[in-house]
């Protein structure tokens, strides 16, 4: 009765030892990532399910992304930082400061170059 037992037992961790594998797995591809934005999750399986061609053209000119240049304006001190006006050659966002109302603007390019 107890080599029974003991051999019911050990099939029931081998059962759920193959039912936690797959999920232990699944959860190797997903990492945390720091940046300018703060924390992120990434999921490596996104970029390989989309495939090669994901209807985003590598060729063409990427301009200023409005939250890249938000996130360079409050590195360099600008406080309550909002974006005043956009146009397809600048994005000029303002904020405070320590002497009080200031603006920077940012080519629209890729980078945000400050002008």
């Amino acid at each position: 009765m107890l080599k029974s037992l003991q051999f019911v037992l050990v099939g029931l961790a081998a059962i759920s030892g193959l039912t936690i594998s797959p999920t232990i797995a699944a959860a190797q591809d997903l990492e945390l990532r720091l940046g300018p934005g703060g924390v992120g999750v990434y999921d490596r399986n996104r970029d390989r399910d989309r495939g090669r061609y994901d209807g985003y053209d590598r060729r063409g000119p990427r301009g200023c992304d409005p939250d890249d240049a938000l996130d360079i304006a409050r590195s360099e001190g600008l406080r309550r930082a909002q974006i005043v006006r956009m146009s397809p050659r600048s994005i000029v966002v303002q904020g405070m400061t320590r002497r009080g109302p200031e603006r920077m603007t940012f080519a629209n390019r890729r980078g945000c170059p400050e002008i």
